[in-house]
């Protein structure tokens, strides 16, 4: 069973959309968490909001503030946390343990755009990263 306090290593992909939503809008309600994912996909209904995040909230992946009517759920970790837990498991898993290995997966398989790029050559250059 998943601890309070230590959100699963992997999140689904519905729950990373959650994640998404409240990261760019910072704490929310259920009602604006659904209209912010609605806006980006059809078929996406405020039960289905509704169950995520009180799952989420259950497994430790979001916090809730329940001194107002309506709930107000966050992010338990940040963005930046939660990224680092999975690239260190997909590191682990799909390269051998090798960061490098997955960079140039990143770039040689054209899932970095030019302007990404250009921007991670002018960090690596400038040694800022």
């Amino acid at each position: 069973m998943a601890n309070r306090n230590q959100p699963s290593a992997k999140p689904t992909a519905a729950e990373l959309d959650v994640l998404q939503t409240l990261w760019e809008t910072g704490p929310a309600t259920v009602k604006q968490v659904h209209a912010a994912m609605a806006a980006r996909r059809d078929g996406i209904t405020y039960a289905n909001v509704l169950r995520l995040m009180q799952i989420m909230h259950g497994k430790g992946v979001l916090t809730r503030d329940e001194s107002q009517r309506s709930h107000v759920y966050a992010a338990a970790q940040s963005q930046r946390a939660t990224q680092g837990r999975l690239i260190k498991d997909l590191i682990g898993k799909a390269f051998a343990g090798s960061g490098k290995a997955l960079v140039l997966a990143a770039l040689r398989g054209g899932y970095v755009s030019k302007k990404d790029r250009a921007e991670i050559e002018a960090l690596l250059r400038d040694d800022k990263l």
